[in-house]
């Protein structure tokens, strides 16, 4: 065999060598990052950051729960999904039954997570390319209860809360806010963090209160009834007329002279009670003014007394309309 046969022979036998490392090279790379276990995890974040539920949810390969679904997609799945920041995917490793565990590590609000993703391998593609794929499982849930209302307010979209409560599918991991921000209730924020489908996750519970709006309505109502009360037992000169406070005495009081007024008016709270809302007692101070003679000795003065007085009330809201009923005993 001549010099220049067995040179070419050496190049073209170097490189299919070449050829062969790089082929191995390769698919060496191909299964470390697009056909990697991580790979399906990276393409589940992506979809959940998009609020693309229907992709996640196969991504996934999760069955939704009986539960309310309105967390699964939109502007609800992307709210929860916006708050996971620094993730580092770790290596994957090795589980019984072809199955491979690839842990994420991350932070929502400042704390450190961690979250377990098992996946399993489902065959190959092109005889080297690895495929893999979530075990799967059922989503976790969040249940979210309300203080008296029906309604609420979690990641950004208003749910309905038949009987003051609901639960919700969820994804994982992920942050979910609740609160009620109405025009007479509120409920302050609060937030459960779901870190996995197994995780268990403290119930979202809001204390609804009534707002400032309500019950500043509710005081001028009050304020109106006791001034109109005031009024009407001036005009008919009554010591103790149809109102909460009245007045007792041995004297005569000379009529005419009678005067009432409201010194202090009562300071409004309004409280759930029994699935209702209602006014706790009202407290104030009346003050009445008149000329009285004493039956005795015939002697006249000046009555200029403060008394203090209580009562209840009955507190119905439909919509926008506040109607506040004063409860009097006689």
């Amino acid at each position: 065999m001549s010099q220049a046969l067995v040179r070419t022979a050496a190049g073209w036998l170097l490189g299919l060598m070449l050829a062969v490392v790089g082929a191995i090279v390769s698919v060496n790379l191909v299964n470390s990052s697009v056909a990697s276990p991580q790979q399906p995890v990276r393409e589940y974040l992506e979809a959940m950051q998009k609020g693309e539920g229907e992709r996640a949810l196969g991504l996934l390969r999760a069955s939704v729960p009986d539960a309310d679904p309105a967390m699964l997609d939109g502007t609800a799945l992307q709210t929860s999904a916006s708050r996971i920041t620094n993730v580092k995917l770790g290596d994957a490793q090795a589980r019984t039954g072809n199955r491979v565990m690839v842990p994420m590590d991350y932070t929502i609000d400042g704390s450190q997570l961690h979250t377990e993703f098992l996946l399993e391998s489902t065959g190959t593609e092109w005889l080297f390319f690895h495929k893999w794929a979530f075990v799967p499982a059922a989503l976790p849930t969040v249940d979210v209860t309300v203080v008296n209302s029906t309604e609420a307010t979690v990641n950004g979209v208003p749910v309905n809360m038949p009987g003051g409560r609901n639960t919700f599918a969820v994804f994982y991991p992920g942050e979910y806010e609740a609160s009620l921000n109405g025009q007479f209730f509120s409920a302050p924020q609060t937030s459960a963090t779901v870190s996995g489908r197994d995780a268990a996750t403290a119930p979202l519970n809001l204390l609804t209160q009534a707002t400032e709006e309500l019950n500043q309505a509710v005081g001028t109502r009050v304020k109106e009834f006791l001034d109109k009360c005031a009024a009407e037992a001036d005009k008919q000169q009554r010591l103790q007329p149809d109102c909460p406070f009245y007045h007792a005495t041995n004297n005569r009081v000379v009529d005419g002279t009678i005067k009432w007024s409201i010194t202090e008016y009562p300071k409004i709270s309004i409280e759930p009670f029994d699935g209702k809302w209602v006014v706790a007692p009202l407290d104030g101070k009346a003050r009445i003014t008149a000329q009285q003679v004493d039956l005795f000795t015939g002697g006249v003065s000046t009555l200029n007394e403060v008394h203090d007085f209580s009562f209840t009330t009955r507190l119905d809201i439909n919509g926008d309309t506040i109607k506040v009923t004063p409860l009097l005993s006689f």
